[in-house]
């Protein structure tokens, strides 16, 4: 299998996940955690949260897709390792699939995602450092990613009972999943503050049809951008005056492109 043919397939399978967490009505169909007692507590609206429970959700429709293609998957045994999942098909190609989530800003724009370390495993690609496989193993590296709206006036930690269930507020709605190569959704500045974390697009329409600032450069060009990619503290740790570059305009021009 290629590493096209498994994305066809995957944002086939992303189209459908919608249907799989929400309501009739569009919200999420988690409601909170539940105790020994049927206390029903109230979850936060925070990304990291929304987006394991999500993780965990969609699993049966991941170990579906991984059946119904001839796939083996293999979840992310240990935290902050890199991919969430790995699939290999019968001829041993491996697929690095993250899973991600971000919540709208407005119509038009998302709060925005990382997309993995640019450091560490991303530099040195035969390292098993903190990823299941080495990088260079992969065929493709891909996010399956989830935008959602967050919903006004749910309060965290409120507890219910169990028989009123369906009067809880979900935290979230109008999730859409996605399903792009990691290069054609990447920026060309970290995600977030001090983390050596690639930043993505933040513009909804770029994320969902993968039309990021690398997606007519190349893979290649997003590879070898990141690979030499320089904070200022690691500038300084390397006794330079400067990063070699900043965005990629000041890239093409060290690299007389």
């Amino acid at each position: 299998m290629t590493k096209n043919e498994f994305l066809q397939l995957l944002q086939q399978e992303a189209a459908s996940m919608q249907k799989a967490v929400s309501t009739p009505n569009g919200d999420w169909i988690v409601k909170g955690f539940i105790d020994i007692s049927k206390n029903i507590y109230t979850i936060s609206a925070d990304t990291k949260v929304i987006s394991k429970i999500m993780e965990l959700l969609i699993f049966p429709k991941i170990n579906e897709f991984a059946s119904r293609n001839g796939l083996e998957w293999k979840p992310c045994s240990e935290q902050n390792f890199y991919p969430d999942i790995t699939f290999i098909d019968n001829e041993g190609n491996k697929f690095a699939v993250d899973v991600k989530s971000t919540y709208r800003k407005d119509d038009e724009h998302v709060n925005g995602m990382t997309l993995g370390a640019f450091t560490g495993y991303f530099r040195n690609r035969t390292s098993t450092k903190n990823i299941m496989f080495p990088y260079n193993e992969y065929a493709g590296h891909f996010v399956l990613g989830l935008i959602y709206s967050r919903c006004d006036g749910v309060n965290e930690g409120e507890i219910h009972q169990l028989d009123d269930l369906q009067n809880i507020r979900s935290v979230a709605k109008d999730f859409v999943f996605f399903a792009q190569e990691k290069y054609r959704i990447a920026m060309d500045r970290p995600g977030s503050g001090n983390t050596k974390n690639i930043g993505g697009v933040t513009k909804t329409e770029d994320l969902i049809n993968g039309n990021g600032l690398f997606s007519t450069l190349g893979e290649s060009v997003f590879d070898d951008y990141w690979m030499f990619y320089l904070t200022s503290d690691m500038a300084k740790a390397a006794e330079l005056p400067a990063p070699y570059y900043k965005n990629i305009g000041e890239y093409k021009k060290f690299k007389g492109i």
